[in-house]
This record gives C-alpha cells, sequence and structure tokens, in this order.
C-alpha cells in the first residue's frame, strides 16, 4: 500500500518538477527543511526555483547524503539502480528481492516485514530533505544525488553493481550491436535503439535470460559470480575486439559474444546492472539492514559504584587541572613558533603530574579548551593560566567540572592526535593548530548517547558501539588510516578513554551527571552530593611533614603548596617542609610569624618543635645578603658574611669585587646572582632600586583576557528561529512575485510572455513600461487598493521582482507593503522598470 506524497491534496495533480513540490508544502514543512540543511541559507534564496536549484547542487546534496543511515542510504542507491519516476514497489523488491525468486547464496537473508515497515520513514526523511521528490508512485532522485549514487564501471558505489547495458553500449557500433543479437540467439533489428531495448529486455526477462546460461559453460558461470556482488569489472586483453560466436574460444569470449560482459576500455569488461540483478535474484544489495544492530551490554554495575568511581574521577580531574596550571602560573613554557607546545615541555608536564605523555596532552587540551590556559600574546609567547582560571578556582569542585565537561564535549580538538605525523611527515604538537577535527563533536555525543540509551550501570566498549555509529552515519567515517581503521573508529575508542580519565563514566559505564550532561540539564546538583567535602586542616607530624587525610579547601591547599612540597599523592596527600619551601614562604611575603599563626590554625595536632626550629632558622638568615641591580651587586650588614662569601670558591662564576665593607659588586646579572648565592646555602632576598625588598608572587604570571578557542565548525552554522521565518518569509514573497498571475495593464516592449493561458512572470525579464504609464498605474492602484507587480533595479544595480500594495505615490517615490521584505517600504519611480496587475482569481 502506498502512501500520499508529502504535501500533496487529494486530487491535486503530481508535481512536474521540484519547485513545484517545494511550492505544495506547508510553511511548517519547508522550515524544516532550511532547519536540517542550513547551507541552503548562504545566501537566502530569492525564490523556491532558486531553492530547488540549490538543492540539485552537489556539494549541497553530498552534504545532506552524510547525515542519512544505512537504510535510508540503501533506499536511496536501490532508487539510483532503478529508471528516473520508479514507484517505491520496486524500491522494495530491489531490496529485499522478488518473493519467488531464489536469493543468491551469498547473499544475507533479509526480513521482508522490516523492510517494509522501515520503507515509509525512510522515503519521508529523503523527501523532508528534499533528495527524493514525486508521488510514491513516481519517485525521483534530485538529480545531484543521482549523479552521485548511480552505479557505474568506474564508480560501482556500496551496491557493486555496474552500468546498465543501454549505458555500456554507448558509442558501439550498429553492426557490433546485431552480432550481439545474434549471439544471444535475438533476431536482428531496424536501428541500434531497438538492438539495445531487445538486448536488455532479454537480460531483464528472468526465464529466457536462465535459459541464455544455462548453455554457459562452467568456467563462464564462474566468471560470473566473481562480478556479481563486484566490483562489476575485471581486466581483459584487447576486451573492446568483436568477438562472435563462431571465434569463441575462452570462457571470457563466450559472455563477450553474447553481451553478458560488455568492454568499459580497451583492457577492461563490466558486468551489465541487468545482468548482475539476475544472478543476485533481484537484490541491490547483499546485506539490507532495515534497523541499527542491537546494542547491548557487555557487563552490569551498581549505578551507585558507577556514579561513586565517575565523582572520584571527576575530583581528580579537576585537582590535576588545578596542579598543572599552578605550575604553569610559576614557569610558563614557551610557544613554539608554528604554535603548540615543545616536547621537552610536553614531558616536564607529564612528570609534573606524573602521567604517560598522551595523558598530560589530554589535561592540557583540556584546559584549552575550557579557556583555562592560552597563549599570552607577548612577543616571547607563552603558555600560561588565563584571568578565567582565578575565576574559576574561587567556584565550587562540581561547578568546575562542568565547565571543563562542556568544553571537552563540543570541542573539536582532538589531544589523541598528539604526536602524530601529518600529511607531511611532520610530528603533530600538543596545543598545536593541526589537532582540529570536526568529527569528534559528533562522535562523542553519539557514542556516549548509546551509552544514555542503555540501562544505568550499563557497560559497552568501542567494539559494542561502532557497528551501531557506522548504521547511524555510514558516510561520516572520516579519512582511512594507514592501519585500514578509519577516524571514527579512533574517535570511539578516545572518547570512552577520554570520558573514564574526565569522570563521565565509572568503571566503563555513564555516570548519572553526564546523562543530564548530554540531555542539556544541570549536572551540577547530581555530582554534587558525590565528591568528598574538602577539609580544612593538615596533620603536622615531627618528621617535617603533613598529611591532608582528604582534598584540602583550595584556599589552604594553595597556601600549603607555598610552604611545604609535595611528597606523595593518593587517598591523603603528603606535604614536606625543607629550607628551599619555607624560603619560598617568605620570599612570597609570608614572615615566620604568620607561617606559625598559619599552621597553629589549620593543624589538629600541635605545631612540632622541628618545624618550629626550621621556620625560625630559615627567617633568622633570610634576608640578610641583598642583591640589586647595579648591574648587581650583594649588600649585608655583617662584613664577615660577605667575606665568607667573596672567598668561598663556588662564587668564582660571579666574579666578585668588594666595593665597600657591606658591598659585593658582580658581573652577572642580579637573577644569576641570586640563584648562585641560594645554591651555595645563603638566603638572599632581592630588592628594588629604593632599596625594598622584592616581593616574589609564584601566581603572579597570567595571560591577558582569553576566549576558549572556538570550534571548527561542522558545515554552514545553525540558524536561529529568528532567521528561519525570515528567511521563509524572504522566500515565499519571491516565489509569489516569481510565479504571480497578472494582467497586463501597461504596454510595454518586453513585459511578459503569454502562452495559450494568463501571463506570467518570464524571470529573464523584468516588465517594461514608459515612466508616464508606470506613474498612472500607481496612482491608480492607490485609489483602488490593488496589488502591483513591479520590476525594480536598487541603487547597486541589482534587480528584483516584486509584488507590493501601493499606499502613496508622490515626490517621486512610491510607498507600498513590499511582500517580499514583509515590510512598508519606499521605492524610487526612476528605478521601477514597469507594472502589472496581479490576477488575484
Amino acid at each position: 500500500m502506498t502512501t500520499t506524497q508529502s504535501g500533496s491534496r487529494p486530487g491535486r495533480a503530481a508535481p512536474r518538477t521540484l519547485a513545484e513540490e517545494l511550492r505544495a508544502r506547508s510553511d511548517q514543512a519547508l522550515t524544516g527543511l532550511l532547519r536540517a540543511r542550513p547551507d541552503l541559507l548562504n545566501p537566502v534564496p530569492g525564490d523556491l526555483t532558486q531553492l530547488a536549484a540549490r538543492l540539485s547542487s552537489r556539494a549541497s546534496a553530498l552534504r545532506a547524503l552524510e547525515r542519512l543511515d544505512r537504510f535510508t542510504l540503501q533506499v536511496a542507491e536501490a532508487l539510483a539502480a532503478l529508471p528516473d519516476g520508479g514507484p517505491d514497489t520496486a524500491v522494495r523488491t530491489l531490496l529485499t528481492g522478488p518473493a519467488r525468486v531464489k536469493p543468491h547464496p551469498a547473499a544475507d537473508p533479509v526480513d521482508r516485514e522490516a523492510v517494509a515497515a522501515a520503507l515509509p520513514a525512510a522515503l519521508a526523511e529523503l523527501r523532508e530533505q528534499a533528495l527524493v521528490w514525486g508521488p510514491d508512485s513516481a519517485l525521483r532522485l534530485v538529480i545531484a544525488v543521482r549523479e552521485a549514487l548511480t552505479p557505474s564501471a568506474a564508480n560501482p558505489g556500496r551496491t557493486g553493481l555496474g552500468p546498465t547495458l543501454a549505458e555500456a553500449t554507448v558509442g558501439m557500433s550498429p553492426a557490433r550491436l546485431q552480432q550481439l543479437l545474434a549471439g544471444a540467439g535475438l533476431p536482428p533489428t531496424a536501428d541500434p535503439v531497438t538492438a539495445i531495448a531487445a538486448l536488455a529486455g532479454l537480460l531483464a526477462d528472468r526465464k529466457r535470460c536462465a535459459a541464455l546460461l544455462a548453455g554457459a559453460p562452467e568456467p563462464a558461470l564462474a566468471l560470473l559470480e566473481r562480478l556479481v556482488w563486484g566490483p562489476p569489472t575485471g581486466t581483459v586483453p584487447d576486451a573492446a575486439r568483436p568477438v562472435t560466436v563462431d571465434e569463441v574460444r575462452s570462457p571470457v569470449e563466450w559472455l563477450l559474444a553474447r553481451g553478458l560482459l560488455l568492454p568499459s576500455s580497451a583492457g577492461s569488461v563490466v558486468l551489465p546492472r541487468e545482468l548482475a540483478l539476475h544472478l543476485r535474484g533481484g537484490r541491490s544489495h547483499r546485506s539490507v539492514e532495515a534497523a541499527p544492530p542491537a546494542l547491548t551490554a557487555t557487563a552490569t554495575r551498581d549505578p551507585q559504584a558507577v556514579d561513586s568511581a565517575a565523582a572520584g574521577q571527576a575530583y581528580t580531574a579537576v585537582r590535576t587541572v588545578e596542579e598543572l596550571l599552578d605550575a604553569w602560573g610559576l614557569q610558563p613554557p614557551a610557544t613554539l613558533r608554528a604554535g603548540g607546545l615543545g616536547v621537552r615541555d610536553l614531558k616536564r608536564a607529564a612528570l609534573i603530574l606524573e602521567c604517560p605523555e598522551p595523558v598530560a596532552a589530554f589535561w592540557l587540551e583540556l584546559a584549552y579548551t575550557a579557556g583555562l590556559l592560552a597563549p599570552d600574546g607577548e612577543a616571547d609567547e607563552r603558555w600560561a593560566p588565563t584571568p578565567g582560571y582565578d575565576l574559576w578556582l574561587q567556584q565550587p569542585t562540581a561547578d568546575r567540572w562542568a565547565q571543563l565537561s562542556r568544553g571537552w564535549l563540543t570541542a573539536t580538538r582532538v589531544a589523541a592526535l598528539t604526536g602524530s605525523p601529518d600529511g607531511k611527515g611532520k610530528t603533530r604538537a600538543a596545543l598545536g593548530p593541526e589537532l582540529d577535527r570536526t568529527l569528534a563533536p559528533l562522535v562523542r555525543r553519539a557514542a556516549l548517547g548509546l551509552l544514555a540509551d542503555l540501562p544505568p550501570g550499563s557497560v559497552a566498549g568501542a567494539e559494542t558501539l561502532l557497528p551501531v555509529l557506522r548504521w547511524q552515519r555510514p558516510l561520516r567515517g572520516g579519512p582511512t588510516g594507514p592501519d585500514g581503521r578509519d577516524l571514527r573508529d579512533h574517535l570511539t575508542e578516545w572518547t570512552l578513554g577520554e570520558a573514564e580519565l574526565l569522570g563521565v563514566t565509572g568503571r566503563g559505564a555513564l555516570a548519572g551527571p553526564a546523562r543530564a550532561l548530554l540531555t542539556g540539564a544541570d549536572p551540577v546538583p547530581l555530582l554534587d552530593p558525590l565528591l568528598p567535602r574538602p577539609l580544612d586542616h593538615v596533620i603536622l607530624q615531627p618528621d617535617l611533614t603533613a598529611v591532608a587525610p582528604g582534598p584540602l579547601l583550595t584556599p589552604l591547599a594553595q597556601a600549603l603548596a607555598l610552604c611545604a612540597d609535595v611528597e606523595s599523592k593518593g587517598g591523603a596527600t603528603v606535604y614536606r617542609f625543607t629550607p628551599e619551601s619555607v624560603r619560598r614562604a617568605l620570599d612570597a611575603g609570608r614572615s615566620a610569624a604568620d607561617l606559625h599563626t598559619f599552621l597553629a590554625q589549620h593543624s589538629r595536632t600541635p605545631v612540632p618543635q622541628p618545624l618550629s626550629y626550621l621556620i625560625d632558622d630559615v627567617a633568622r638568615r633570610h634576608g640578610v645578603l641583598r642583591v640589586g641591580a647595579a648591574s648587581s651587586y650583594l649588600r649585608c650588614d655583617d662584613p664577615a658574611l660577605l667575606a665568607e662569601v667573596l672567598a668561598d670558591r663556588r662564587a668564582a662564576e660571579l666574579r666578585l669585587r668588594l666595593l665597600a665593607p657591606t658591598v659585593l659588586a658582580a658581573q652577572a646579572g642580579p637573577e644569576t646572582l641570586l640563584s648562585v648565592v641560594r645554591q651555595m646555602g645563603y638566603a638572599p632576598v632581592a630588592e628594588s632600586a629604593e632599596g625594598d625588598v622584592v616581593i616574589t608572587r609564584p601566581d603572579s604570571h597570567r595571560t591577558l583576557p582569553r576566549t576558549p578557542p572556538t570550534p571548527v565548525p561542522d558545515g554552514p552554522p545553525q540558524p536561529d528561529e529568528v532567521l528561519l521565518a525570515a528567511a521563509l518569509k524572504a522566500i515565499r514573497a519571491g516565489d509569489r512575485a516569481a510565479t504571480a498571475v497578472r494582467r497586463e495593464t501597461v504596454a510595454g516592449p518586453a513585459a511578459s510572455v503569454q502562452q495559450n493561458g494568463p501571463a506570467r512572470t518570464d524571470l529573464r525579464h523584468l516588465p517594461r513600461s514608459a515612466a508616464a504609464d508606470t506613474l498612472a498605474a500607481l496612482q491608480t492602484a492607490v485609489l483602488l487598493g490593488e496589488r502591483m507587480w513591479i520590476g525594480y533595479i536598487n541603487a547597486e544595480g541589482l534587480s528584483s521582482q516584486r509584488v507590493v500594495d501601493p499606499v502613496k505615490v508622490e515626490g517621486g517615490f512610491v510607498t507600498a507593503y513590499d511582500h517580499l521584505s514583509d515590510e512598508v517600504r519606499t521605492f524610487a519611480l526612476h528605478r521601477i522598470t514597469g507594472v502589472a496587475e496581479v490576477d488575484e482569481d
């Protein structure tokens, strides 16, 4: 049973063109088309005829085909293998094979009921995308789609079929066609057209074709069997030579003499499409998949355990990014000249995070896409945290994780490509410009969406998800790599690995907060109760260590990291106090009293005596020596200490010279002097030109305000509803102007074309009339309230046709309601080329 064509009305004649079918569509259907194919709006078509032409462009059609699932694409391929204007019943028969015909042994079983049930929806999708038009009894593919999908000898496509016999015999001589007729046992004909029709009819007739093949030798049948499912071509020396039945010496010649194989070039032959369909049992595809493969979980976890594991990893992800950017705030790495991060700096980042380099590259990209990391834009450009990082630090952990996850989900950058060779053989750098892939966010959402379709706690790996992903978008696999796998295969595996690192999944199953993230809801209320509560205390121990039994509040963690070094991580973090770490805090402006007070406030145990002695001892020596800029100098109120430094052999590279009892001059710079003297075991501080102590703050390096990198768009941007509504109005108004039935009221040299009926717009010409006649007609239209059809040339010299309701004519201008722009506009009279009345009947 066939369905009524989309957008048609009972009793209405079937559309003869794609533009007519679009004209019959409702506004809602046209809006859906423009929303699904935003490339049609660049620029907005002037009318439906222009829209139909744009739908027929190859680039637009191929982009639309990429969005089809496998069965819908197979329906389009079956239509392309049929003559234009075939019925939907022929499509169904081509997909399933005739009911009483034995299928080919190599063909996969087909569920006829499933195909029949899924076919209407597939045709509706093709119609909605304007890839197919016409009633179900005469379906037509858009020209560009037919050109892309029709099988040929050079491009058999996914069906593996070749050209039709008529296409394969183009250019063949009449004498050769008569030889083929004789070889196939058919009577001669009067012309090549009837000869080709007779041969095609023989191959399409199952009984007669079977009788012809029954006399074929076994090697010839084996040869056909090798070509039946494609590719349909084979290499044969001197394939174009004419061979008659009497001259047959080989299986190939037996087939060539009867037209069962036809030459496609000087050295190759092709199997005609009609014969291939006969051998296949009438099927266009070896395997027809009317529904996606079943998606089943490979394991099942406790949903609560999944959420807990994911929350723990989410907290780790936030702290890892924080740790990395804190370190880069102290020592920002340089940006490569071509963009990105050097190999050595990537290794240092991996050492800081205690993880492999590919994992470190992922954390870097995560921070970059979230807008927390960027180049600083200086002449000697470096990677550094952005001001947004400081705002991010003040947010709760759940909010910080949500920002990271949203950036990852929509990013087109692929961290896993770091270290792989590009097209020129060069290694791709972390944070480099060669890591964008438009397919990445689509695969991430699709893979996680499949996990979300499973019950909570279900685990499914890439090998389970990929068959479904390939069915959903068979043409969106991306380029194939040297390993024979396409980009989608790799992206799916990388997505699952990164989701586990980020805490989107836990123990391989999708977590509850991630389900909310995929639907656009706020994941914070679901994640926050699962996160460990940050602590406001540590446990100080006599061995100069402090133990944090859990996650610390961010201000406490930052303050503790300033005066102690992290010794080990895990369930509890161990910090160790050293003379260098205490001096670091003193350099940042803390005093010994500040450190004693800080430790006493945040320790659950009394401050151990060794730690108090360490702080006091470093503070007592801190700042006794002072480094300043003369070129540089070392100043101290204790002459004996300066003499000790001057006599030390380790200071030889500084080339020190005594200027005064309390001043040593050095030929090294202040930074070098400060570093070497500290390595000698002293605790100098830097001072300004005014003699004040220079306080160094480790978190002072930030970039200027930066926005996150914009994902590379996958085609034109998605239009909003306002743009869609405006575009639809403009197209409808332009179409009314272009197809308006009108009466000639003003004589002119080229107003319109009249052919056995009402006059209609000739798109090649604008209506023309004398200025006086145009003025009189418009004044009359104002008095009578008539609608007019005008030709207009604007100030840029662009011509257009418009349907207007004149309101006022004065001062050389016409004020009228313009149906094209849907507003009242003023038109200059001297730019109106001519007018005509619109027939409202």
